[in-house]
């Protein structure tokens, strides 16, 4: 489609915003449907003629877009204006005036002390902006740019403007949150915030009073992320260097945090280890040790850290060494070096990107994680549980609860410096393109010994939790020992009754299971095709901003779910943009804090799609549109089926930035069950969460089967420690 083509097709489309759909939606906004039929929005013209005369700008320049259709005028310079400066006003004016009537103050000379209310924007504010969007992407691609390809401007206008709202507009809002306090700018008010004692107290070293919250989330974040590294690089060097047969239990215990909640470590520790738990009562019969809570607290929320994090931090540490080129290390034993010098010098420096990538994972996971500390953090207060409680607890403190999720934004950030810093500009490349026949290296047996000590207790431990898990929605109370065989916690959750016309599901749990499949179902193909379409800009197409479009992109992997939760509902929960309480609001939430694995893994797959083939479809005569269809979405395939695998699973099991999103009528399974937690109904949770485990599995190992892995083989054929069949690997 050329540029005159795209022009005629956006400048319907925004037609029809403005002219027939209704420009207004109800309080829930874009996400209510109903907002079409029932009438109570009339189209732009009707009210723009009525009492609201500010809205007539955009008919304007939609008549000045209409003259290029007629061969009048500079259409690159006209449809370029047109459609920004549409884009612009539309959404300027629906800030500017609200629910409350005028809300910039400034313009009442203009427009006069009485303005009445506006609501959010419906339809027809959502088709013009896409109409408007459509018009000026035409005027670049008539003006040259993005080589004069529409298709390629549209993509890329349209990409920016989304990303500016849905990441960089709501962290805007958090930052105006802080910084304003009783609707007036008070840059006091956010240095008293940032710097309040209830975040940097020092209590607990002076007189033995808790730490403030950046203390004790950085700790916790530091301890999580060493020793859930030290424990993945046990696994991975047993697996990879060690003589383990074990590989597969290995394997399998890597895939379970992928798919379970990211709490649900912790209703298994409590069984186990809780007051009443089924360890703690054996201790205290056969020792006679008073029973304790000491699960509550900083020991309990850092177990079910590790136990979460370390399977992740294998399979980077693995692919790490799998990497490293074999016949390197042959070299050093070949010059007369021992197992343990070979280690040292040659293996381990190379380590050294995989170690801070494991690192600054389970440091940010932990910054990031929310269940676990709800659960298991009892006074132990993290600044995720902090900014939660500002905005849902008795204190309601939107102010307070945004200057925190700023420090919480910042340890993020800090760490990703760190990271870089650490790395340096120090090369770690072993991969040159050539054949490796090399055999990796043996572990020296002192070193393979205490890597065992570490792992095969870790797995075993591994296991009894997840077993925990799995059994214990299956008796009576597994937390007080009755170990009585049921199924009432289950029918409780999900009861279904026949009636004379049809199934009636009677469970509590039934509400917040079809919510979460349909929310998961509709987010997880928009994550997986902007990803790649996002991927195959990136790295096939030259455009001015190309590196501000990734970082763009990229930016949402490190904001921590509990800020991206805050910012949404500081962002849409008044006009022009009303989402708060709807569907779309979770939708949208997972398809931007997702989107930056379909990013990653849509340009790894393209790097290793020849450009040959781009341009032999480019001589034939096919455009960008026709080329991505027919040439390159074929192969990326892979790519799009693990995109979808991804952003279903973290869909279904996410919590921490949906908990501040869900609604009575929109509730998620992980919120229910962290509902069901604070009710005391252990059991029930277990069993719920038992059932998302089961079909999380059952999706993964489904989308493993018709994908698979593709394996570089090595010289001496499959090892006694080497899967038989490929094996996929989500998250790769």
């Amino acid at each position: 489609m050329g540029a005159a083509g795209l022009a005629r097709v956006a400048w319907i489309c925004a037609a029809v915003g403005l002219l027939v759909a209704p420009w207004h939606g109800l309080e829930g906004g874009l996400a209510e449907l109903g907002a079409w039929p029932a009438g109570i929005a009339t189209p732009l013209l009707g009210l723009a003629l009525g009492d609201r005369f500010w809205l007539l700008p955009p008919l304007g320049l939609l008549v000045l877009a209409t003259l290029p259709l007629f061969g009048l005028g500079n259409a690159g310079r006209i449809l370029t204006f047109a459609g920004a400066a549409s884009v612009a006003y539309i959404f300027a004016q629906g800030y500017a005036i609200g629910l409350r009537g005028l809300e910039w103050s400034w313009l009442a000379p203009i427009l006069g002390p009485e303005v009445p209310a506006q609501a959010a924007l419906g339809w027809g504010g959502a088709l013009a902006i896409a109409g408007f969007t459509g018009i000026c992407a035409a005027g670049l691609a008539a003006r040259g740019r993005f080589g004069g390809d529409a298709f390629i401007a549209f993509l890329v206008i349209g990409s920016a403007l989304l990303l500016v709202l849905f990441v960089f507009l709501p962290l805007l809002r958090v930052l105006q949150a802080a910084i304003y306090e009783h609707d007036q700018f008070a840059p006091s008010a956010l240095i008293a915030r940032l710097t309040a004692s209830e975040a940097w107290s020092t209590g607990c070293v002076a007189d033995g009073v808790g730490c403030g919250v950046v203390w004790n989330t950085l700790v916790l974040a530091t301890l999580t992320g060493v020793l859930t590294t030290a424990i993945g690089l046990a696994f991975a060097l047993l697996t990879t260097r060690g003589e383990l047969r074990a590989v597969r239990m290995f394997r399998a215990l890597t895939i379970l945090p992928l798919i379970t909640p990211p709490f649900v470590v912790s209703l298994a520790l409590i069984v186990l280890f809780g007051r009443t738990g089924i360890v703690t009562q054996w201790v205290s019969y056969l020792f006679d040790v008073p029973r304790s809570r000491w699960i509550y607290g900083m020991p309990g929320v850092l177990l079910a850290q590790l136990l979460s994090g370390a399977p992740i931090a294998f399979m980077l540490l693995e692919g790490t060494i799998r990497a490293i080129a074999p016949s390197l290390e042959e070299a050093a034993a070949t010059m007369g070096a021992r197992r343990l010098t070979v280690f040292r010098t040659v293996t381990w420096p190379l380590l050294r990107p995989g170690l801070a990538a494991a690192f600054l994972l389970g440091f940010v996971e932990s910054l990031a994680d929310f269940g676990n500390p709800l659960v298991l953090g009892g006074d132990f207060d993290v600044l995720s549980t902090r900014i939660f409680f500002a905005i849902a607890g008795a204190r309601h403190d939107p102010g307070r609860a945004a200057a925190l999720a700023i420090l919480l934004l910042a340890l993020t950030f800090g760490a990703f410096a760190a990271q870089a810093y650490w790395l340096g500009k120090r090369r770690y490349v072993t991969v040159s393109g050539k054949g490796d026949s090399g055999v990796p290296s043996p572990l020296p047996r002192g070193l393979a010994m205490g890597c065992g000590a570490i792992a095969l207790p870790w797995a075993a431990f591994t296991a009894v939790i997840y077993g925990i898990i799995m059994v214990g929605g299956f008796v009576h109370d597994i937390g007080r020992g009755d170990m009585t065989i049921t199924w009432r916690h289950f029918v409780t959750a999900f009861e279904v009754e026949m009636q004379a016309g049809g199934a009636a599901f009677r469970g509590a749990a039934w509400d917040s299971l079809f919510t979460t499949l349909e929310v998961s179902a509709i987010s997880a193909p928009l994550t997986a095709g902007m990803g790649i379409m996002l991927a195959w800009l990136l790295a096939r197409q030259v455009f001015p901003g190309r590196r501000t479009l990734e970082f763009m992109a990229m930016l949402s992997f490190a904001i921590p779910g509990t800020v991206v939760g805050v910012s949404y509902i500081m962002a849409f929960n008044v006009p022009p943009i009303e989402l708060t309480g709807t569907a779309m609001i979770l939708i949208i939430c997972f398809v931007f804090r997702n989107l930056p694995v379909g990013v990653r893994g849509g340009i790894a797959a393209l790097s290793q799609i020849d450009r040959s083939l781009d341009e032999a479809s480019a001589t034939m005569g096919a455009g960008a549109f026709t080329t991505l269809r027919r040439v390159i979405l074929p192969l990326l395939r892979p790519a799009i089926v693990a995109a979808l695998a991804y952003s279903f699973v973290h869909a279904m099991t996410g919590v921490s930035a949906i908990i501040f999103l869900v609604s009575a009528k929109y509730n998620m399974a992980t919120a229910y069950i962290v509902g069901r937690v604070e009710a005391g109904e252990i059991a029930l949770a277990i069993a719920y969460s038992s059932l998302l485990i089961v079909l999380m599995l059952i999706v993964v190992l489904g989308i493993e089967r018709v994908v698979g892995r593709v394996q570089i083989g090595r010289r001496g054929g499959r090892g006694e420690n080497e899967p038989a069949e490929p094996a996929m690997r989500l998250g790769a």
